[in-house]
């Protein structure tokens, strides 16, 4: 808008009714969010601009596509901007972004963010899991002194799905067979005294070795004592991995050998078990999101909207 055009419009704000002056108000407050969420993306890129596509290196400026720088690759000959190649990309309403973002801090479900938004459920929906797909992968590289181990299950869900290979369950209902079944998923949670948390979803039955193997050989530090319940898998696997190992038989009474207990492990299931009640069901595929989600929460790792945006992007705090 021109100078003289805009002087115009400021003289004539007295003759606005209250619900104008409403609604250019809220108007004027989601350009200001969609330019703060704007300038956020653009800063967590922090001026690499490789190709999605091909990897290149060698971009030029290729004018503006929804706010956002656009880049024209070299080699390829592709556009692209800071949001291409992450789950982000082609998500609309920016406007919304950080305003969802304190709602998921503060664990509200699809249907309420949805109705405090203002837009459909499918969305809040579809921005949860797209917002966590890389969020979730914000996780201490390894464990170190004592590591607690221990897995909870979780009864399967299909929650959502068109097509069921058993008797749909109302309301969540329970598992037909007693015990540890593939009626369960497994995850497996380790975390050390200084709270570093790795959780795993191994599958659906019992533990085995082979996934302590395949999940958690990799994130234990040489020097790891490793305390876990009876279990044999966990004596098995340590033997195998030649990493100390302590067990604590909890079945038989014994919580506590001096300072060896998975009484933090074991809180922390406590804690995940009653933050997912809220949600009223988890399907199974989006198990490891809300761990993640989780974890976030727990370890204080997001403390604000704009933190968690640039997780979803791949940033994390160090």
């Amino acid at each position: 808008m021109q100078t003289r055009a805009f002087e115009r419009f400021l003289k004539r704000l007295s003759e606005l009714t209250a619900r104008q002056r409403e609604r250019l108000l809220a108007l004027l407050l989601r350009a200001r969010q969609t330019e703060r969420v704007i300038a956020l993306i653009e800063h967590t890129g922090n001026g690499v601009h490789a190709c999605p596509r091909c990897g290149g290196q060698k971009s030029y400026r290729h004018g503006q596509a929804n706010g956002l720088q656009r880049y024209r690759c070299r080699s390829c000959g592709r556009t692209f901007n800071a949001l291409s190649g992450t789950p982000l990309a082609r998500l609309r309403l920016k406007a919304h972004w950080l305003d969802y973002l304190d709602r998921m801090l503060a664990s509200l479900s699809v249907r309420r963010c949805a109705a405090e938004l203002g837009v459909a459920s499918t969305t809040t929906f579809r921005w949860r899991h797209r917002f966590l797909a890389r969020a979730k992968d914000d996780r201490p590289a390894q464990l170190g002194g004592i590591a607690e181990a221990d897995e909870m299950y979780v009864l399967e869900s299909h929650k959502g799905s068109r097509t069921l290979d058993r008797a749909p369950r109302r309301h969540g209902g329970k598992a037909t067979k007693r015990g540890i079944s593939h009626e369960q998923v497994c995850v497996l949670v380790a975390r050390d005294r200084d709270g570093r948390t790795i959780d795993a979803v191994v599958g659906n039955g019992a533990l085995t070795a082979q996934h302590l193997h395949t999940h958690l050989r990799a994130r234990l530090a040489p020097d790891v004592l490793l305390v876990t319940d009876a279990h044999a898998a966990y004596p098995a696997f340590a033997r195998a991995a030649r990493i100390r190992h302590e067990a604590v038989n909890a079945s038989a009474g014994v919580r506590t050998r001096g300072v060896l207990h998975i009484q933090n492990v074991n809180a922390y299931h406590s804690r995940m078990r009653g933050w997912l009640v809220g949600f009223r069901g988890v399907a199974s595929r989006y198990l490891a999101n809300y761990f993640g989600w989780r974890w976030a929460l727990d370890g204080r790792r997001i403390a604000d909207c704009e933190a968690f945006l640039r997780a979803a992007l791949g940033r994390f705090n160090t």
